[in-house]
């Protein structure tokens, strides 16, 4: 039975499917004589309609639409109701929305729609003619049945499928459906089905992973004991045959998830049972989690590697360790086995560079460096330092004219996005503004962005700011609201201004409702417990839990622990940013496991959270960036990272690593 709620879910689009009113009739001037409940306004009763149409429910979101006949934007009326019977619309009437609306954000989010729909059932000649035509091209369902239509027409497209599936969690029925053809029709080898279960265990997406097994013939009990109770398996040694080693290989990951050294004992006690390719890719699994727990003995697992096929993580652990080691010549060897996608990263390029460095190969550094070191990011910035520069910005772009301010507040697209912006709907929002500037000039992005902020959209001014490649204006890029607040508050704990703001453009983007899916609050995005730990330091004795929503008293409480952990962390800035996110407990784990002093950036690219990771990096160039601003000078994201060291270690200049330039104190 074909089912709406899996297509929604693989689509992420915000409702289902209902109702059997062709869309070229969707007019609703003819308006019933009572309602069976009153509404205060027309926007009222569209989130009614869009309420109705999320939970399914057919015969309301037709008889909410049926009163928005006049409604200031009847192409989302039409979208919610059409989208509730999308599984049952015949051609003729989702063609005649699209074609309505053609070029409009809603037109490419219901062929979206429709497109899963077409995959699904396998109407290829549908899709194949409608495919092309989706602009957003964002959904991981709808490339997958791409390749899956092309696969069915004999094409080749086995190497796509695996640069496409890389990242197992839950790939849902287009992709699943994808190996399964592949597998059946010879495309995908019993190697590539291993190498997907694999991906899935370091996930730990088991169902995924059983569904998978079934191209192998691989019972689900089989699987499951693997990943949920490796022990069982690890007690005796590996039978034979290709699928029992390759439980074995996936019990010693899942082992190693727990006890890496362990893991790595019943390998070797065991080696001899398994090729080297099989050998090769244990110790892959086993140098991973060993990796994610920051334990030294990984580089000995990764060094057991040579020409394994790992996961895209696994290849970038195996770098990061050996940065944590200070080895630049493993260094060197993990960024060559990287694929070219990973290997021609900012990231990688950069530490490329220094690899380079460290051989004394200068000018071919600097060739490296220089190919990123206009980028407005983290290792950008790290590359123009290596080049002998610090991190400014960019002369001040010609001011906008008038003329261009009213062309962009004229934009229809725009106008929509503002108005869904005011009812608080930003999914709809968003997919308004973002499809205008697809269309648009970097001057034109300038402008929308400064229409968002006459708007007091900060966050919608940012990202727009951010996209221009050759004029940019920092001032929107960088924005400094509440400026009298947060100097009051820095300047009484002797906190850095820059840093709060870097920190504050991460967290929420000045969004002063943002709230958080775990229930963080406000611009600095305090949870509750924290919010009334830091009160009671603070000697608020009549705090009550919505007063974090204000905007004083979010930045009282959020400045004042950032004060409380960069203190406790001994005034590294990379660290107590780690702690703001991820908590004050895991940074002082990360440092103890260190083995020497490391340079922040190292630290920083070495966090075992991928959030905190990132979190870190924008944080603190966020804040270089606004140091430049605040003092009209150029700074040293170097120095502010500063240098991370070991508990207990002296902080003299024999533990420093020698090529940094800038602050040497935790």
């Amino acid at each position: 039975m074909f089912s709406l709620k899996k297509i929604a879910s693989l689509s992420m689009v915000m409702v289902a499917g209902l109702c059997h009113v062709p869309a070229a009739n969707l007019a609703y001037a003819a308006k019933p004589a009572a309602s069976p409940r009153s509404f205060v306004n027309d926007d009222d009763r569209f989130m009614a309609l869009r309420d109705a149409s999320f939970h399914d429910d057919a015969a309301k979101a037709e008889e909410h639409a049926s009163y928005l006949g006049n409604y200031e934007i009847p192409s989302y009326v039409e979208y919610y109701v059409l989208r509730t019977h999308i599984r049952s619309a015949s051609a003729t009437e989702v063609k005649a929305f699209i074609s309505k609306y053609e070029g409009s954000a809603i037109a490419d989010r219901l062929r979206n729609d429709w497109l899963l729909v077409l995959g699904y059932r396998g109407d290829w000649a549908n899709f194949d003619i409608q495919y092309p035509q989706f602009v957003v091209a964002d959904d991981m369902q709808l490339k997958c049945y791409a390749l899956l239509s092309r696969a069915i027409k004999n094409q080749k497209v086995a190497a796509e499928a695996r640069t496409l599936l890389t990242s197992a969690r839950d790939y849902g029925d287009g992709c699943y459906s994808l190996v399964t053809y592949l597998s059946e029709n010879g495309q995908f080898s019993q190697e590539d089905i291993w190498n997907q279960i694999r991906l899935a265990s370091e996930n730990g997406a088991l169902p995924l992973a059983q569904r998978l097994a079934k191209n192998l013939q691989v019972k689900d009990t089989r699987i499951a004991q693997a990943f949920e109770k490796p022990g069982l398996i690890l007690t005796k040694p590996p039978e034979s045959g290709k699928a029992a080693h390759e439980l074995y290989i996936i019990a010693l990951g899942r082992n190693a998830k727990n006890d890496p050294q362990q893991a790595a004992a019943t390998l070797a006690k065991h080696a001899g049972k398994f090729s080297d390719a099989e050998r090769a890719l244990a110790w892959g699994q086993i140098g991973l989690q060993a990796s994610l727990k920051l334990q030294p003995e990984s580089m000995q697992y990764w060094r057991q590697t040579d020409g394994a096929p790992l996961s895209l993580e696994a290849y970038q652990w195996r770098a990061r360790m050996a940065l944590r080691a200070g080895d630049w010549k493993a260094l060197k060897s993990a960024i060559a086995a990287m694929p070219a996608s990973l290997r021609n990263e900012p990231t990688w390029i950069y530490w490329q560079g220094r690899v380079l460095k460290s051989e004394g190969k200068n000018e071919e550094a600097q060739a490296l460096f220089q190919t990123i070191a206009d980028q407005v990011h983290f290792y950008g910035q790290l590359s123009l330092e290596e080049m002998g520069q610090k991190v400014g910005v960019p002369v001040t772009v010609k001011p906008l004219a008038q003329a261009e301010l009213d062309a962009v507040s004229q934009n229809p697209g725009l106008q929509r996005a503002l108005k869904f912006y005011q009812m608080n709907l930003r999914l709809e929002g968003t997919r308004e503004w973002n499809w205008e500037l697809r269309k648009m000039t970097e001057r034109q992005h300038l402008a929308a962005a400064e229409l968002a902020r006459q708007n007091n959209l900060l966050d919608r001014m940012v990202n727009t700011s951010d996209r221009t490649k050759t004029e940019m204006d920092f001032t929107q890029r960088y924005p400094t609201p509440f400026n009298d607040v947060m100097y009051k508050s820095t300047k009484l704990l002797g906190l850095d201004m820059a840093w709060v703001y870097g920190l504050i453009r991460q967290e929420s983007r000045f969004v002063m409702t943002a709230r958080s899916h775990v229930g963080a609050s406000g611009l600095m995005q305090i949870m509750p417990s924290t919010a009334r730990y830091v009160a009671k330091k603070m000697g608020l004795g009549d705090f009550v839990p919505n007063q974090v929503n204000d905007v004083e008293t979010n930045i009282a409480l959020g400045t004042n622990y950032l004060n409380m952990v960069l203190t406790d962390l001994g005034g590294s800035q990379a660290m107590a940013s780690a702690a703001y996110n991820a908590g004050p407990g895991r940074p002082r784990a990360w440092r103890a496991s260190l083995t020497r002093p490391v340079e922040g950036a190292i630290f920083a690219e070495t966090i075992p959270f991928s959030e905190t990771r990132g979190y870190v990096k924008n944080v603190l160039s966020n804040a270089t960036y606004y140091a430049a601003l605040f003092e009209k000078k150029p700074q040293s994201l170097k120095a502010r990272l500063g240098v991370v060291i070991p508990k207990g270690m002296e902080a003299d200049s024999g533990d420093l690593p020698k090529d940094l330039s800038g602050n040497s104190n935790d």
